[in-house]
């Protein structure tokens, strides 16, 4: 079941959610910064978005030491969301290059 919150994304914020989820780097705290989503409203996005196998990869990495999704295992000389190559966040979305 999806959450309220997630209802409210269009399709193309929804896809850039699921991007966001996968990159290895950005946290939970970045997709709840930018789209207001909880990790629980990410996992239940991610969840209801994915095939059954494809979420299972990805919950098994978030959960693994390689994925730096939980900022409290980030290193804390990173204090930035997106890559340096990124334009600034405007109205809310991040623009890339």
């Amino acid at each position: 079941m999806k959450s309220l919150k997630s209802k409210l994304l269009t399709a193309a914020e929804q896809d850039r959610v699921i991007e966001m989820a996968w990159e290895d780097r950005t946290p939970f705290e970045a997709i709840q910064a930018q789209f207001g989503l909880s990790e629980a409203d990410t996992i239940a996005l991610m969840r209801s978005t994915l095939k059954r196998s494809s979420f299972n990869l990805w919950r098994k990495r978030v959960n693994s030491g390689i994925s730096q999704k939980h900022a409290r295992k980030r290193n804390p000389d990173i204090d930035r969301f997106k890559c340096t190559l990124q334009r600034q966040i405007t109205l809310n979305k991040i623009s890339k290059r």
